[in-house]
């Protein structure tokens, strides 16, 4: 043997050592294998709660008017929201073979119960259909809160930013449910994540920032608030530069604005080429500060929907906090509401990455596109008259999970340990309410079972649990009398459930369960309110649904 290669008797084989290549490219295997993790995670729980769920209060009337634009291209249901939200939407039922009937001349709300429940398909089957492509959209958009957090912090930040949307329990609630909320915040976020990279590359970003920010617009009329925001992130950058540099800049945010106008112009002729519109009547005036509405650049129908986003406003409505009823909104009710229904990892992680995004020289620069665009978002919904749900907020966890990401940054001895382990917590507290996603609410407020003493609507009870009832129901209660009262948009005899309403006799013929959607007992008053309070709760369901015996 060569004395190069010989080794001393008794001396261990020294280890092999991999080359640098090697190394680098079985981490980035390793480091793809946890994003795509996260990811399937969050579809699984998607997936398995939208098959699970009966439909939520606004579900019928997006998938109804999604069949009408399929099948008639007429833009008369639904003006108060653009198309685009329901456009893709209605990528889904669009293989079910769905055929209106041509003599339908109900409301939306009638409309949306036609097309489930009287069209000749499975309900279940045509709702998971448009539940679809949202949840896709919703997966898109984790990736994009994973791009911009690695963009600012690195892949340890991707991840971090990953991680607390791929298990917030909002995200997954509403990312699992044919509406706008998540498709709106997620069109949003992109928009700001856009924005950002046209500092190094305006000629590619700049139009896709434009075309992000037409989405949102397209997609729900709050997110107009976030049109000036956007406009001036993009000229953020020639602030300081030479007044040339500022010209073109200018004239960039200029293509913009024109871009975003061109979409939501786009989402309407999709459905009608000609935009054909008559405007119905009994809608509010516009006046004073609401005239200048009049002036913006959009189609008719959107201005419409506008007058009738208005009217609701003009509403009083009745507000649920903490176990107290209030007439009229309150201006801290979505910051109180997100304290309850935010994973206390998560919740510490924002603050720690609120912090860190105006601490850190590095990332500094990156906060007027993620926490400017979040504060204006919600101190616009905070303003506010319908105080419904966390769902008018939903942007908060994806901007602020691109914040939390910066932490990774700090430098100090146990951070890394200490953020992994806040993921982690967040982690689990978000699958121990699997699959009850809508009535979540963290440890500190009693989780999901408690949240009906704190919150009602869309945060607790959407209707989402009918069919669980009726399988309730005859395992456990079969042929007994049931007297029910049910807020939400399903049929309760297509899943089995004969009812009586309580509130149709006088209270001593009611005998037997009484069930109370969790959302009508938060408010209950005068007759319902008595029942109740004569009745011995036995059992729920999802938390959101209550069972009473009756003497």
């Amino acid at each position: 043997m060569s004395l190069l290669t010989s080794r001393p008797p008794g001396t261990a084989e020294p280890p092999a050592v991999s080359p640098p290549g090697a190394r680098g490219r079985a981490r980035r295997w390793l480091y793809a294998l946890v994003v795509a993790a996260l990811l399937a995670e969050m579809a699984i729980a998607m997936l398995t709660t939208a098959v699970a769920q009966s439909p939520t209060i606004d579900e019928p009337v997006y998938a109804g008017t999604a069949v009408v634009y399929l099948e008639q291209h007429s833009l008369r249901y639904n003006p108060e929201h653009p198309p685009l939200g329901k456009l893709i939407i209605a990528t889904g039922p669009a293989f079910a073979g769905v055929h209106l009937d041509p003599a339908f001349t109900g409301d939306q709300t009638q409309l949306g119960r036609h097309v489930l429940y009287e069209s000749g398909r499975d309900p279940g089957h045509l709702l998971l259909l448009a539940r679809l492509p949202v949840i896709v959209l919703t997966l898109l958009f984790g990736l994009v809160v994973f791009a911009f957090a690695r963009d600012l912090a690195g892949p340890a930040g991707g991840l971090v930013a990953l991680g607390l949307s791929a298990f917030s329990p909002d995200l997954i609630a509403h990312g699992s449910l044919a509406t706008l909320d998540v498709p709106v915040a997620g069109f949003l976020v992109t928009s700001a994540w856009l924005a950002w990279r046209t500092r190094r590359r305006p000629t590619l970003y700049l139009p896709l920032t434009g075309l992000a920010l037409g989405a949102a617009v397209a997609t729900k009329m709050s997110a107009l608030a976030a049109v000036p925001v956007v406009l001036l992130l993009v000229v953020l950058p020639a602030w300081r530069a030479p007044e040339g540099r500022v010209r073109r800049l200018a004239a960039a945010a200029t293509s913009v604005a024109l871009l975003a106008i061109a979409v939501v112009w786009a989402s309407y002729s999709v459905v009608d080429p000609q935009v054909r519109w008559v405007t119905p009547p009994g809608l509010p005036p516009l006046r004073g500060v609401r005239a200048l509405a009049a002036w913006l650049p959009l189609p008719e129908p959107y201005l419409a929907g506008m007058r009738v986003q208005f009217g609701f406003e003009d509403q009083v409505w009745t507000t649920f906090l903490f176990g107290t009823q209030h007439a009229g909104s309150l201006w801290y009710y979505l910051p109180a509401a997100l304290l309850v229904k935010t994973p206390l990892g998560a919740l510490a992680l924002w603050a720690f990455g609120a912090v860190v995004l105006t601490a850190i020289p590095r990332l500094r620069p990156a906060a007027p596109y993620v926490l400017v665009p979040a504060a204006v978002l919600l101190a616009s919904a905070m303003t506010g008259s319908r105080d419904l749900g966390v769902r008018y907020a939903v942007f908060v966890p994806m901007f602020l999970a691109v914040a939390a990401g910066g932490v990774v940054l700090l430098r100090r001895r146990g951070v890394q340990v200490v953020v992994a382990g806040l993921v982690v917590f967040s982690a689990v507290s978000s699958l121990r309410t699997y699959p009850y996603y809508v009535p979540y609410a963290n440890e500190a407020f009693g989780g999901p079972a408690a949240t009906h003493l704190r919150l009602h609507d869309s945060n607790v009870d959407w209707g989402q649990d009918l069919g669980r009832l009726g399988e309730r129901l005859r395992s456990r209660y079969p042929g007994e009398r049931v007297w029910l009262v049910y807020k939400g948009s399903g049929v309760p005899s297509y899943y089995g459930i004969e009812a009586s309403d309580p509130l149709a006799v006088p209270p001593s013929e009611v005998r037997g369960l009484l069930v109370v959607s969790d959302s009508a007992a938060a408010k209950a008053d005068g007759r319902l309110a008595a029942l109740i309070r004569e009745s011995a709760q036995i059992d729920e369901v999802g938390h959101a649904i209550t069972l009473y015996r009756r003497p």
